[in-house]
């Protein structure tokens, strides 16, 4: 069990690990070693998650979720299987977290009579400076 929030903790079960061949350099090793992680969470069956949560994590993930609903994470920053495995459920539980806040709602509220006035004040007086600078025509 792998606890995300207070609320929400999904299943070990639920996600699919893949061990693959690192890109980029890194001499014989990266070769011969596949230290790099691909983790699937399939997200739209999780019992762990609502639909609100769900929303956002589809949002939030962008290409990294498929129109199916599973989120798939890559790792392949560090040397090590088991490093790049900790960092990818790392940022998918971060991810989820995330997710999980939801938006507050804003109330909008009515602009105070004292800025307005303060606003128009601030107007007449720009304007009487400008009407000052003003040049009269002579007839």
């Amino acid at each position: 069990m792998i606890r995300i929030t207070q609320r929400i903790a999904i299943e070990e079960s639920e996600i699919e690990e893949r061990f693959i061949r690192s890109p980029g350099p890194g001499g014989q090793n990266v070769n011969k070693v596949s230290s790099a992680v691909q983790l699937r969470f399939d997200a739209a069956r999780s019992p762990a998650l609502d639909a609100g949560t769900l929303a956002r994590l589809a949002t939030l993930a962008g290409r990294r979720m498929s129109r199916d609903g599973i989120l798939t994470i890559t790792a392949h920053g560090q040397r090590s299987q088991e490093r790049n495995r900790d960092d990818a459920l790392a940022r998918l539980t971060e991810l989820i977290r995330q997710a999980s806040v939801a938006p507050t709602i804003r109330r909008p509220t009515r602009v105070p009579r004292a800025a307005k006035r303060d606003r128009l004040e601030g107007k007449m007086r720009r304007s009487a400076t400008k009407r000052l600078r003003r040049v009269e025509a002579e007839d």
